[in-house]
């Protein structure tokens, strides 16, 4: 088998295209053990996720999780679906047309804008050849987590990589590493909480809940425990909120390791039992809704705060395609094409130039 992808087909005249390929998670294809079983695998076998030693994890991994974790997760994604696919996967196609848009708006030259998976599909490879195939020769990559963490964003570019590691002519290559304090984000985030509270009210408590990683990262120097930790003290600051109105909290630990701590899940249990009587859970690392925001916390999240004592529970949903953040998601791509886009574009000045070329490649012997 050749090392090499194959190239796109070479086409006198196409223009060379800006491409921005948005970065997330992942989701099954559908919410049931079949389907869960091969996303589990690619996404538990990334070294990023899980760094235990290989032999020893392939043997835990195929012989313990595989085999009972899907059907878990099965139902817990089942519990979340929506009519028109998993909402992680139709958020994020919505922030991917919606920015096409918004770039269309303020730039003259057409850039091109798609989504991938890192895990499932669409493959980070598969969206980096049909956007290559549409004449994409620069490309901006945003992974769509706010706080770097080498298991997500770190995963993410590793799959980009990996592909262009493969591609015989590349395209010129910029990525987004986090935008954890961009003020746009947190201003799009304090927007959505203050709404939903000018429409139900404020807490006694908000919890600020960030998905986990093992503290051992932290002690070998991610950085993505300082950011989180930034990002939830810049949005308290915006919010206004004295230091006993929020936490900071982290979700969706895994095995037996030691996470960062506090937990989302002790937290909740022990404002519960304190006799908080309302808490809402903000989760300012996911900008979309997703599994670990509409399961973990809507429905787990809160069943642990009432049967510990709480009163009232709500969960805020994530950023999704709320206009503000979609201008500031247009800001942050904008400010890392710079340089890229010719600001004298026109359309008939592109054809007249490709026409030319076109012609000139006819008369030296081309056929296409």
């Amino acid at each position: 088998m050749a090392f090499y992808l194959p190239e796109p087909p070479y086409q006198h005249g196409q223009p060379d295209r800006v491409g921005v390929l948005l970065i997330n998670l992942g989701t099954p294809e559908a919410p049931t053990t079949k389907a869960l079983r091969p996303y589990l695998r690619e996404f538990l076998w990334d070294r990023r996720v899980v760094e235990i030693p290989r032999p020893i994890w392939w043997l835990i991994l195929n012989g313990i999780i595989l085999n009972t974790r899907p059907r878990k997760s099965a139902g817990k994604y089942a519990a979340i679906w929506r009519a028109d696919g998993s909402p992680l996967q139709v958020h994020t196609g919505h922030m991917a047309s919606l920015l096409q848009g918004h770039l269309g708006e303020r730039v003259r030259e057409p850039v091109l804008v798609d989504y991938a998976m890192r895990y499932g599909r669409p493959s980070v490879a598969d969206k980096i050849a049909a956007l290559r195939a549409r004449g994409v020769n620069r490309l901006l990559v945003v992974p769509l987590y706010p706080q770097y963490a080498a298991s997500s964003t770190g995963s993410a570019l590793d799959a980009v990589y990996a592909t262009l590691l493969r591609t015989r002519a590349p395209p010129e290559l910029r990525t987004v590493r986090g935008f954890h304090d961009h003020p746009g984000y947190l201003q799009a985030l304090r927007q959505s909480i203050e709404m939903f509270w000018a429409e139900r009210g404020r807490p006694d408590v908000l919890v600020m809940s960030f998905h986990g990683v093992p503290r051992r990262s932290l002690e070998l120097g991610d950085p993505y425990h300082c950011a989180c930790r930034k990002t939830g003290r810049l949005l308290a600051e915006a919010l206004d909120l004295p230091a006993e109105r929020f936490r900071i909290t982290f979700q969706s630990r895994f095995g037996r390791a030691e996470w960062l701590q506090p937990y989302t899940s002790a937290t909740l249990a022990q404002l519960g039992r304190n006799g908080t009587r309302r808490v809402d859970v903000v989760c300012p690392g996911f900008v979309a809704d997703c599994l670990e925001t509409l399961e973990e916390i809507g429905m787990e999240g809160k069943a642990g705060f009432l049967q510990a004592g709480g009163k009232e529970f709500h969960y805020i949903p994530a950023l999704n395609d709320r206009p503000l953040w979609i201008h500031a998601l247009c800001d942050l791509v904008q400010s890392h094409l710079a340089g890229w886009l010719d600001e004298n574009w026109s359309a008939a000045a592109e054809k007249a130039e490709m026409d030319a070329s076109h012609q000139q490649a006819r008369a030296l012997g081309a056929k296409n």
